[in-house]
């Protein structure tokens, strides 16, 4: 969102060029271009990322794609100019919905991706992760018509009042930046990141329950091997019935430990069956583990599976919020507190410090996820 204060007139003898502007913003155009086109790339031409949270991130690099073509030139030019803007203002006022539409999708993308990522880890045998769903289908689609649903005011004219100065590129009514606002960011943000919350609390209880299962199992086995132990002992008695316990204890016959010995060799081999038969009450809870062991295999594999991808999304959520926060609390605190001096200075920085966030996506995923990373490195040296 392009917010700038100009008082005067443009006079074009009296235009101060900001090189630095230039210097700055083409090579962030660049990056923005090459590295959201990277991970459009991979996902697409690569089956391992042909995944559902991976479809999102693409909707999230054509948003970036998109601010970097369509709103970033026309910024970076009118930054050039000092804040003028020169062109039509009809094409300021299309530069102004793509903004905020393109930044809410941002937002909105990463929303999307918090429901996704919580289906997946709460309710993990409902979410099939390699496979793009009609839910999925449904959450872009809705990203990118709220958005627009967002913006479309300015478009449609809100931006056309009285005595507006057209070397002046910005949101002229105060309220729709307030609003625009809370839809883009301060609704949504909260609302992703109790949902991160309430994801790692279902990751941090699963551990502890697979922990405990894990317990339970040993001792159980330990006591299946104690209870066999005692029947073992209670054959010996029945094939030996003059004996008594203490001769029983006593004898040193060779029958008696052939007896032993057998009885030991048919002891471990009915531990075992025991322990793959169970009793008639554990036969019945095995039948249905057996039947739901494809099911709990795949809950196992999904949960481990995005506990490794809950390790990107997160700090691709705490970029962007550092990123977009210090711009919708400078720009709203300026229209609801008129005695606070916000400078075009501190205004420019924030904007520019937004555009940013659309650069770092892409570094992210090729620092922290190793599939982007060897895809990345495929697709630059061009190998096949």
């Amino acid at each position: 969102m392009v917010n700038v204060t100009l008082n005067g007139t443009w006079e074009e003898d009296h235009v101060e060029y900001n090189y630095l502007a230039l210097l700055f913003g083409i090579p962030l155009i660049l990056i923005i271009i090459l590295g959201n086109i990277l991970v459009c790339l991979s996902v697409l031409t690569e089956r391992s990322l042909k995944t559902a949270t991976n479809y999102f991130i693409v909707s999230l690099a054509v948003a970036d794609l998109l601010l970097a073509i369509l709103v970033l030139p026309l910024y970076v030019y009118s930054e050039f100019l000092g804040g003028i803007w020169t062109l039509n203002t009809y094409i300021c006022d299309a530069l102004m919905t793509m903004d905020v539409m393109l930044c809410t999708a941002s937002i909105l993308n990463l929303g999307a991706i918090s429901v996704d990522r919580y289906i997946a880890v709460v309710v993990p045998l409902k979410y099939n992760r390699n496979q793009f769903s009609m839910r999925q289908l449904v959450l872009i689609t809705a990203t990118w018509v709220l958005s627009f649903g967002v913006a479309s005011p300015v478009i449609f004219g809100l931006n056309r009042v009285p005595q507006r100065n057209p070397h002046i590129c910005k949101l002229e009514d105060d309220n729709f930046v307030v609003y625009s606002s809370v839809c883009s960011f301060f609704v949504p943000c909260p609302i992703m990141l109790l949902l991160y919350y309430w994801m790692f609390r279902g990751l941090k209880r699963w551990s502890a329950s697979r922990k405990s299962n894990l317990m339970h199992g040993e001792r159980r086995f330990s006591l299946s091997l104690k209870g066999l132990s005692r029947e073992r002992r209670e054959k010996v008695k029945y094939l030996m019935p003059n004996l008594s316990p203490t001769t029983a204890n006593r004898t040193t016959l060779p029958e008696n430990d052939l007896i032993t010995t057998q009885l030991d060799s048919t002891s471990e081999a009915e531990a075992q069956e025991r322990l793959k038969e169970g009793s008639p009450k554990e036969n019945g809870l095995k039948q249905n583990h057996c039947s739901s062991k494809g099911s709990q295999s795949k809950s196992r594999r999904v949960s481990g599976r995005e506990r490794k991808a809950m390790k990107v999304l997160p700090i691709v959520v705490g970029v962007f919020l550092a990123c977009w926060t210090p711009f919708f609390v400078v720009h709203v605190t300026k229209v609801l507190c008129q005695s606070c001096h916000i400078g075009p200075t501190l205004i420019s920085v924030v904007t520019w410090l937004g555009y940013v966030n659309s650069a770092v996506n892409p570094i992210i995923y090729t620092a922290f996820n190793t599939e982007f990373r060897k895809v990345f490195q495929k697709l630059l040296c061009c190998q096949t």
